[in-house]
């Protein structure tokens, strides 16, 4: 499986991120321990696209991300840089010092209490120094959320205030090269922050972080057998734009050809209250996309806020769902299992597709920018086939938008990559009983692929459509948020009468990429704002490092990019 796994390295830049990753590392490290589980599908997903086997020096077997992490000082809680799962005490004493010693004491970062029980259910550390993991049914010698928890654990619940940083309820072991800490700006306080886009670019100037961030480059890539690219998660809203925007641009030149897709992530919501955060946050994502995109093979920006610009707008709204978008545990959890999905078509073992195949399908002429959108869950019931659902729906997309772009409809659609995951076999087709006459063309397909692909010609006729069709859903046990439904039964389905949304185990889900004259709107309005305010009153932004000039080229830019979606937008005169 390693030599056609056509690996995936994976670079999280900026604490909101770090939010992301944790929950969808979380959601792939319950995948994996239900690969031996009878409602599990082997063989859909590849897990090596994502994860490399290792071996610590006492030979225990280790299967962690393929992961480079960055993020500030202070976001790691009582997590260690190097992690627990490689050290070893017999070498830290072969070489410790023999002279004398004065001790200084410093009081531990008290561990989370979510983050103990975790720990607990997954193994333990013995007095040798070595961690002494489970070995559970995927094969692996890592832990697995699936086996460590009973159905509706909630005592393990973790409560929601006690949620500060992302390494509160990671769950997954990170290889020691995973981690690389920015000394020079703090992740909470109102002094030495990292704002503005300015900043993190001449991060990577600096031959401290450059070297660090190469080295730990050149440790995964080489390692693998056929590297299909590089996907990026990445803060738009402070001053991770501008790093991501220099790591980008480092990833274009020295690994040309293959695939770069870009997650621009952006928290929501903000406030009016917060004027110089607010347009710090405007600055940056204009900033962010521009570069980023022009040493991307691919940006798409994710976020439940409902706009990009100063004007707050409101959070998106999934019907079976009650989240609360001001925390980055609930709106994190669902932009990774957007994540966990739109990326299918690149993780599968038996697909052709590959990051660059789906970026160049998206992102002709010019539109390297993309959106995002999905149902979580897919609201399919028992009892009702999946053509039943979709014709549900009429004419109207069943997916929300997450890329902070408006409403889509009226606009036109040149490209998407469509995938619907967790729909049983039995109900992906109609099942109509012989001499029964289909009630639509959906109704008379063979095959539940046929269905999807179908469906999506009927909804944008003449569109360039890829579809996947996945019987694997995604997992959402603890310490995934517990925000859904009392509708929703165990498998996240759909019922008529009251059940406990807090056993929900797995949903299923619909996600969509798609290139859209949407964004000819979006991305021209993010050059109007920017060009209507005044840069001099926001002298502190240009002086971390961004010229007046580099503005006006950015608002140029953008109207270029807007360009290359106008065709077919009804909506703009």
């Amino acid at each position: 499986m390693a030599g056609a796994a056509r690996e995936v390295l994976t670079l999280q830049l900026g604490h909101f991120a770090g939010f992301v990753g944790a929950h969808w590392w979380n959601q792939q490290d319950a995948s994996l321990g239900r690969l031996a589980g009878a409602k599990e599908v082997p063989g859909e997903l590849c897990p090596d696209v994502l994860y490399r086997p290792g071996q610590t020096l006492h030979g225990q077997e280790t299967y962690t991300p393929r992961l480079i992490l960055m993020d500030l000082k202070g976001s790691l809680s009582s997590l260690k840089q190097e992690g627990g799962l490689y050290q070893d005490r017999h070498l830290d004493a072969a070489i410790a010092w023999q002279g004398k010693l004065t001790t200084h004491k410093e009081e531990l970062q008290a561990k989370n209490p979510f983050l103990q029980n975790l720990l607990s259910a997954e193994g333990v550390m013995s007095s040798d120094g070595v961690w002494r993991v489970q070995t559970f049914p995927n094969g692996k010698g890592i832990p697995s959320l699936a086996k460590a928890f009973p159905p509706n654990p909630k005592s393990l619940i973790p409560p929601e205030g006690s949620i500060k940083v992302w390494s509160d309820f990671l769950h997954v072991q990170l290889h020691p090269r995973s981690i690389c800490i920015i000394q020079k700006y703090n992740h909470d306080g109102e002094a030495g922050r990292l704002e503005g886009f300015g900043q993190g670019e001449s991060l990577l100037r600096e031959p401290t972080y450059l070297e660090e961030l190469e080295d730990r480059l050149h440790f995964y890539v080489e390692e693998c057998d056929y590297l299909q690219g590089f996907q990026v998660l990445c803060d738009l809203h402070d001053g991770f734009s501008g790093l991501g925007a220099k790591a980008t641009e480092l990833l274009q030149d020295e690994y040309a050809g293959r695939g770069i897709l870009t997650w621009g992530l952006l928290p929501g919501p903000y406030t009016l209250g917060e004027p110089q955060k607010n347009f710090y946050r405007l600055f940056n994502t204009a900033l962010g996309l521009v570069n980023i995109a022009a040493h991307s093979s691919l940006v798409c920006p994710l976020s439940l806020g409902g706009g990009l610009g100063l004007r707050p707008e409101p959070p998106v709204n999934f019907p079976h769902l009650r989240y609360d978008v001001t925390l980055p545990y609930h709106s994190s959890a669902l932009l990774a299992t957007a994540l966990d999905t739109i990326t299918v078509p690149y993780r599968l073992c038996s697909s052709s597709i590959s990051m660059v195949h789906l970026a160049d399908m998206l992102s002709f002429s010019g539109r390297k920018v993309v959106t995002a959108g999905a149902s979580i869950p897919f609201p399919v019931a028992p009892g009702h086939s999946l053509p039943d659902t979709l014709a549900q729906f009429g004419g109207t997309i069943p997916w929300t938008p997450l890329s902070a772009c408006g409403e889509p409809s009226g606009t036109r659609c040149f490209a998407q990559s469509v995938v619907l995951r967790g729909v049983d076999k039995t109900q992906q087709t109609s099942q109509l009983s012989p001499g029964t006459s289909p009630s639509s063309p959906l109704h008379a397909c063979n095959s539940g692929d046929e269905v999807l692909a179908q469906y999506l010609q009927q909804l944008q006729p003449g569109v360039l459509s890829s579809s996947q069709l996945l019987l694997s859903p995604c997992r959402v046990v603890p310490p995934y948020p517990r925000f859904f439904s009392s509708r929703l039964n165990q498998q996240g389905l759909i019922l008529d009468g009251s059940h406990n949304g807090t056993a929900v185990e797995t949903i299923p889900v619909l996600a969509t990429l798609c290139s859209s004259s949407l964004l000819h709107r979006a991305l021209g309005r993010l050059a109007g704002e920017l060009a209507n305010l005044d840069l001099r009153r926001w002298a502190s932004f240009l002086a971390a490092g961004v010229e007046q000039d580099d503005m006006e080229e950015t608002i140029q830019e953008l109207h270029n990019l807007a360009q290359c979606y106008k065709d077919g937008d009804s909506l703009i005169n």
